[in-house]
Formats: C-alpha cells, sequence, structure tokens
C-alpha cells in the first residue's frame, strides 16, 4: 500500500457568496502521478492553489505526511512544493538566472546552484539555451523552463495547472515526457489538473473528476474510463455535458 502524502476533508471555500468548493475529501499518495478532470471552472485551480498554500479553505482539515496543518503560512511547507501554471511568468534575464532564482533565495552556495540548474535544464531538454535570455524563448521552450524553474530545488510535490493548453501536440508531448521522466528520475508526486482527457490515459495513475466544485468520484485511470461509477462522469468523458 503507498503511503499517504496529502488528504483533505470536508474541505470547502468560498470567495463572497459563491461556493467554489465543496466538501474535497481526496487523498493523494507519496510518488504517484494523479489527475484532476474537469470543465474549465470546476475549481480544479482553487484546489491547487489551496494545496499549494496559496489560497486558505473556508471549511475543513488538509494533513501532509499524517499531520494537520494548521497554518497556511507554513514556509518550510511550502517550500518543499512547486506550482506552475498555464502560462509561465517568466523575469528578464537568462534562462540560467531564471532557473537559479528559487536556490539563490534559500541561501544555497553558488557551486551547489551551477549543478543543479545544469541538471534541470538537461531534464527539460534545455541544457544548451542556459545563457539565452528567457524571454526569447519559443512557448514550449518557456514552459519546459518553468518545469526546470520548479524541479530545481527538488520538490515533493509538483502542481501542474493546465501545463499544455497553450501548447501544439508536439510540445505538448515534449511536457508529457518531461513528467514521466521527473517521475523516473526523482521521487516526485504530482498533481495535474487538466481537462484534457487523452493526456490523463497517457500519463495519470489515478484521477478525479470535479463538477461544479464537487470532487464526484476518484479511482484508478483504468475504472473511471471504462467503468465509472457515476453517470455523470460518463457523461464528461463522452462530451454529453454541455457547461
Amino acid at each position: 500500500m503507498q503511503e499517504e502524502l496529502i488528504r483533505t476533508e470536508e474541505l470547502n471555500k468560498s470567495f463572497g457568496k459563491k461556493e467554489v468548493l465543496k466538501k474535497i475529501n481526496l487523498s493523494i499518495s507519496k510518488g504517484e502521478i494523479f489527475a484532476l478532470m474537469g470543465p474549465s471552472g470546476a475549481g480544479k485551480t482553487t484546489l491547487l492553489r489551496i494545496l499549494n498554500l496559496l489560497e486558505t479553505p473556508s471549511e475543513g482539515r488538509i494533513f501532509f505526511k499524517g499531520v494537520q496543518l494548521r497554518s497556511h503560512e507554513n514556509i518550510n511547507l511550502r517550500r518543499c512544493m512547486s506550482l506552475i501554471f498555464q502560462t509561465p511568468g517568466i523575469f528578464n534575464t537568462s534562462v540560467f538566472n531564471n532557473v537559479a532564482y528559487g536556490l539563490e533565495i534559500r541561501g544555497v552556495d553558488t557551486k551547489t546552484i551551477a549543478e543543479k540548474v545544469k541538471n534541470a535544464l538537461s531534464i527539460v531538454g534545455l541544457e544548451d539555451k542556459e545563457m539565452e535570455r528567457a524571454r526569447t524563448l519559443s512557448g514550449g521552450e518557456a514552459q519546459r523552463m518553468a518545469f526546470a524553474r520548479a524541479i530545481v530545488y527538488d520538490p515533493e510535490i509538483l502542481l501542474l495547472d493546465e501545463p499544455t493548453s497553450n501548447l501544439d501536440p508536439a510540445n505538448v508531448a515534449k511536457i508529457e515526457d518531461i513528467i514521466m521522466k521527473i517521475r523516473r528520475v526523482r521521487p516526485t508526486t504530482i498533481v495535474i489538473a487538466t481537462h484534457n482527457i487523452p493526456q490523463v490515459k497517457r500519463i495519470a495513475e489515478r484521477a478525479g473528476i470535479m463538477l461544479d466544485g464537487e470532487l464526484i468520484e476518484v479511482n484508478n485511470k483504468e475504472e473511471i474510463f471504462t467503468s465509472p461509477e457515476d453517470p455523470r462522469v460518463s457523461a464528461f468523458l463522452n462530451g454529453d455535458m454541455v457547461y
């Protein structure tokens, strides 16, 4: 049985009168690739932001390695995680400096920074771009740089918010290869929010379906796609639901 890394219990989130998340009960195991699926507006990004401690839940509990989080200002825990958005923020400097930034603010020594940046760029296939200006990169290259920046300090958890939604098929394939490579070479737990059903089939091990702020079903991907328990899951996967 896999070790549980993250668990949420009865997690709710509201913005004013709008209820965005409703009683989210979710367990994520150490080292797995877990996909949060659902249409735009289902609450996937909000849940990722709460897991990354960027948002505070309105109600409910979050556990990390079995210990309940009492404060969402836990900087040490936040440093165990990386969150990659659809469109990466890029500093107007070199690729090397962009990737090195997270290590520099942690006070890592220069030699170690150079080694870790080189390794991270190698994983994403940008080892020949380290001295180029980051803002001259193509969209696909910029997203790969974002992955290097996210993994350079060896996070335990990598949270991905629609990381390939703005990319062409060739770059989607490259990013998926990077995700699988990270999984092979590092003990990283990966949670990806996406509405890309074929992508989930290719890279995830388990999946959860979100609709209207609710997590309506969680299962391994084979069961989700072949014999879902909730008829709404079948409707979503078959494209029968109109949002």
